[in-house]
């Protein structure tokens, strides 16, 4: 179902100066060159981000705020730093918190070949024997950086590498460091005919099997944020081989349907295909564009509270739960990129209100599903252990839509919901680690 190879032949060169302690000694993935994200220029929410946040800078100096952000002499003198791993990629990050790390490509069976970041062990651990593995699946318009943004007592990847557990992070088709193909380039129209229908269909059974096979561990436990959920729902109802090998899904803020999400990123979801088309084009849109992290991440550091309070806005919850001192290493690598097709997804399943298959029209649906309309996907089929964990903040799972998940799901060993979280709480939340983290561990060791 896939095949793989380092990934330091041919992605770059490794960074001049590794921190002591580091024990990754794999060349580097370099990012996506400038012209394979020209086209995306337009349209980067980056682009929009900064203009809003400078604009409301602007605005609320206005209003009466007497201490803007300058670029004064004096202000130069009392201006933040920016965090290190701002400019770094997913290896150079692992690396710089003193973790070991290793990459592979993963091709899978309609060849798209994903970028899987490996910790096999934690700080100042030997790395010996047989460990039960983990694999972290991101969310919507993100990367493997999302389970390491934060510091190592407040990331979950690190956090389940120093207890001991062999942890993968995966990259959906499209994003930042999943951007190849073996036929397809970046700059044809075919390549991003995708949505997460196909991350669920190929890109989640061609990661597991292949940790499986390294590891050579017959199981492993999947850990899923948002829409790393919606492909984990599609590819355990589609194959319930592979769901057999999977010890327990803990689910992050799932998301299978949003037709009660509130998130202002919604109305977007919501305009009518034709018009998201018109608008983003038929390839890629919301990737990085290098030239907007500098300005974007400078704001950031300076003006870290307002980013902090965009963000929840966003997303939900409480800006009191977010260490805001990192705002500019949270979105030094959001959003990583995705298909136009995906978001038109997302808008179906906004509409339909159920959990269903790519609608391609009654014409284009008989020949692939032999039925007018797409096929729902059967979440009660899945025998795999689920755990959930929800948000009463969160603006892309609304307690509406995560009760009717719930109501579906035949083998729910777990559900915590947290009123005060939103959807970022999951990965970023200050108090992530005790409430949330900790649990995982203890039904990892409960399920061993």
């Amino acid at each position: 179902m896939c095949s793989c190879q380092p990934l330091g032949e041919h992605l770059g060169q490794p960074p001049r100066d590794s921190p002591p302690g580091s024990s990754c000694g794999i060349p580097q993935l370099s990012l996506p060159t400038a012209n394979t994200r020209a086209s995306a220029l337009s349209h980067s929410p980056e682009m929009w981000f900064l203009l809003v946040l400078l604009c409301s800078q602007g605005a609320a100096f206005s209003a009466g705020f007497t201490a803007p952000f300058t670029l004064g002499s004096e202000g130069r003198q009392h201006m933040k730093h920016r965090n290190p791993e701002d400019f770094m990629n997913v290896s150079e990050i692992i690396r710089y918190h003193g973790y070991p790390c290793e990459e592979y490509e993963v091709t899978t069976e309609d060849g798209y070949i994903l970028a899987v970041f490996r910790i096999p062990s934690g700080r100042n651990m030997q790395n010996t024997g047989k460990k039960p593995a983990v694999f972290l699946q991101h969310a919507f318009l993100g990367d493997a950086t999302h389970w390491i943004s934060n510091l190592p007592n407040n990331s979950l990847g690190f956090i389940l590498a120093d207890a001991g557990y062999d942890v993968w992070l995966g990259n959906s088709r499209g994003n930042t460091w999943s951007s190849k193909h073996k036929t397809l380039k970046t700059s044809q129209k075919e390549f991003w005919q995708f949505s997460f229908a196909e991350m669920g269909k190929y890109d989640i059974p061609a990661e597991l099997y292949f940790i499986m096979n390294k590891t050579e561990q017959k199981d492993v436990y999947y850990v899923g944020h948002s829409e790393g959920t919606a492909s984990g729902f599609i590819a355990f109802s589609t194959y319930p081989e592979l769901a057999e090998r999977i010890k327990v899904f803990f689910a992050l803020g799932p998301v299978t349907t949003c037709s009660h999400a509130t998130s202002p990123l919604m109305k977007i979801a919501h305009l009518p295909p034709a018009l998201l088309r018109l608008t983003l084009g038929w390839k890629g849109t919301m990737h990085q564009i290098g030239f907007m992290k500098g300005p974007v991440t400078e704001f950031c550091t300076n003006m870290d509270k307002f980013c902090g309070q965009v963000l929840c806005y966003i997303a939900g919850g409480n800006i009191q739960n977010l260490n805001t001192s990192r705002t500019d290493a949270l979105v030094a690598h959001s959003p990583a990129g995705t298909s136009v097709q995906n978001i038109i997804h997302w808008h179906q399943i906004s509409e339909a209100g159920q959990f269903q298959a790519y609608d391609y029209g009654s014409k284009e649906n008989m020949k692939k599903y032999n039925q007018p309309t797409p096929p729902a996907y059967n979440i009660e089929r899945i025998s795999t252990p689920i755990a959930v964990w929800s948000g009463g903040q969160d603006k892309f799972a609304g307690p509406k839509d995560i009760a009717k998940l719930l109501s579906q799901i035949t083998n729910l060993c777990y559900h915590k919901h947290f009123p005060e979280w939103g959807h970022l709480d999951f990965i970023w939340g200050l108090d992530a680690t005790e409430r949330m983290y900790q649990k995982i561990i203890e039904l990892i060791i409960k399920y061993l």
